[in-house]
C-alpha cells in the first residue's frame, strides 16, 4: 500500500494557482484585500510544504477545505509551496463549489521560500497572527514525517533520506525536531500564549520525542503514531465538525474531532480504506508523564540480565510502526504486565500506565492497528540500532526530562 512516507511520484497532475473569481469573494468581515478586519476565535494555519512528491495532494487537500471555507468563526490560512510552482503563495482559504480547482484568493506571493527551513515556518505564523488575529490557533505542518530521528531508506531505485519533518526537494533542507520545537516556541512569543493545537500531517509524529520539544509552548498535540495515507487529514470533515462545535471550540475537542474523523475517512469512509492511526495529546499532562518514565527507567537500570531480556521481549512483541524501533507505550506495557517481570511488578509500572492514558486523550486506529493505543516512544531492542540514534537522542528535551535514553543503554547492556 502506497503510503505518504513511501510515495513515488508518477504522472502526476499538476497544480495551478488561482486567482480570486466573483463568485469566490472574501466574507463580509475581510476587508478589500482579503485580510481579516476583527479578532475570531480561531485561526488555522496551515503551512503546505508541496515541494517533494506529494505536490499533487496538496491541491486535494486545499479543496478539501474549500468545501467549507472560512467562517465567522475560524480563519482558514494556508501557505502553499509547489514543485509545479516558481513561488509560493498565501491563501485565504474560502468556500466554492469547485471539488477540483483551487479557486481562494492569494494575499501575498513571497517568491521561492526554502520550506524546509523553520524560520519560513515562523515567519508565516507571524504573518498569519498579524493579518488574521483570533483568540486561539492551530498550526499544522503538512509535509513528509519520519518522527523524532532520521533514516536512509532504499526505496526500488529511487533512494531516499528520511528527515524528521518538511523536506523540501527544491532546497534540498527538512526541518529536525528539535527545530520544529523552536519554530513552536517562537509562535508562542508572537501569539502571546501557547500555541493552542499544534498537528503533523506528516508520517510517524505521533509520538512522546516529538511533543515533548514543544511542551512548554503548545496546549494540545495532534498526529499519527504510523505513516498516513497519501491523502492525508480529511479537512472537510475536521472544518465541519469543528465549525459544528459553536461555542465548545477547545483544542482538546477540536483534537478528539480530527481524531475521529480522521480514522474514519479511512475505514471505508471519504478517502477510501487504509490503515492508521490518529490520536490526541493534553500537553499540561506531559511533565507527569515524564516523571512516571523517569521513574520507570530507574527500576530498569536495576534489573538483572535475565529480567531485561524479558523486557526486550515484550518490547519486540508490541506494536511498533514503519520504523521497527518506535513502540506504543500503552501496549508495550501490557506486555511488561502480563509477564510479571521481577523489579517491575511495583507501583512504577501502573504509574506510567496511568500517565500514559492521562497524557492521551483521544486516539483511534483501524483495524490493522488495534493494539495501537496513541503514543509511540523510541524503544530500540538491538544495540546496533541504539548506537545508530543515541548520540543525538542525548540533545533531545525527552532524555533531559526522563534520562529515557540511559535506560536503554542499560537495558541493551550486555
Amino acid at each position: 500500500m502506497l503510503m505518504k512516507l513511501f510515495f513515488v511520484l508518477s504522472c502526476l497532475l499538476v497544480p495551478s494557482f488561482a486567482s480570486a473569481t466573483t463568485q469566490n469573494s472574501a466574507p463580509p468581515e475581510r476587508g478589500q484585500d482579503g485580510r481579516a478586519t476583527s479578532v475570531k476565535e480561531w485561526t488555522l494555519l496551515v503551512y503546505i510544504n508541496g515541494n517533494n512528491n506529494l505536490d499533487t495532494y496538496g491541491a486535494m487537500d486545499i479543496n478539501e477545505m474549500e468545501t467549507v471555507g472560512s467562517t465567522d468563526k475560524v480563519n482558514v490560512v494556508v501557505q502553499w509551496a509547489s514543485m509545479a510552482a516558481t513561488s509560493t503563495k498565501r491563501l485565504l482559504v474560502v468556500k466554492d463549489n469547485d471539488p477540483n480547482t483551487v479557486t481562494s484568493p492569494t494575499l501575498e506571493d513571497v517568491g521561492n521560500v526554502d520550506m524546509g527551513d523553520y524560520h519560513s515556518l515562523v515567519d508565516f505564523i507571524r504573518w498569519g497572527v498579524t493579518n488574521f488575529p483570533a483568540k486561539h490557533y492551530f498550526v499544522d505542518v503538512w509535509n513528509h514525517g519520519s518522527g523524532w530521528h532520521m533514516k536512509n531508506l532504499s526505496l526500488l531505485s529511487n533512494p531516499m533520506k528520511a528527515t524528521d519533518i518538511s523536506w523540501d526537494d527544491k532546497s534540498h533542507n527538512y526541518m529536525k525536531t528539535e527545530q520544529l520545537g523552536q519554530a513552536m516556541a517562537e509562535a508562542a512569543q508572537i501569539i502571546g500564549h501557547k500555541v493552542d493545537i499544534y498537528g503533523s500531517d506528516a508520517c510517524l509524529m505521533g509520538m512522546a520525542e516529538v511533543a515533548d520539544e514543544m511542551a512548554d509552548s503548545v496546549e494540545t498535540y495532534v498526529g499519527s503514531e504510523e505513516v498516513e495515507p497519501l491523502k492525508g487529514w480529511p479537512y472537510d470533515a475536521l472544518l465541519s465538525g469543528w465549525n459544528a462545535l459553536g461555542d465548545n471550540m477547545t483544542g482538546a475537542e477540536i483534537g478528539k474531532i480530527l481524531t475521529r474523523e480522521y480514522v474514519k475517512s479511512y475505514s471505508n469512509g471519504s478517502q477510501g480504506t487504509e490503515n492508521g492511526t490518529f490520536s490526541a495529546y493534553d500537553m499540561s499532562k506531559l511533565p507527569a508523564f515524564n516523571e512516571a518514565v523517569k521513574n520507570f527507567g530507574t527500576k530498569v537500570r536495576q534489573l538483572d540480565k535475565a529480567s531485561r531480556d524479558k523486557l526486550v521481549a515484550s518490547a519486540d512483541t508490541a506494536q511498533k510502526f514503519s520504523y521497527s524501533d518506535y513502540v506504543d507505550v500503552l501496549d508495550f506495557l501490557t506486555n511488561v504486565q502480563a509477564k510479571n517481570i521481577a523489579g517491575l511488578a511495583g507501583d512504577e509500572t501502573a504509574a506510567l500506565r496511568a500517565a500514559a492514558k492521562n497524557l492521551v486523550i483521544a486516539s483511534a486506529a483501524t483495524d490493522s492497528y488495534a493494539k495501537a493505543q496513541g503514543l509511540a516512544i523510541w524503544l530500540p531492542t538491538s544495540s546496533y540500532s541504539y548506537d545508530s540514534y543515541s548520540a543525538r537522542y542525548k540533545g533531545l528535551h525527552f532524555q533531559a526530562h526522563t534520562g529515557w535514553g540511559d535506560t536503554l543503554q542499560a537495558l541493551l547492556a550486555p
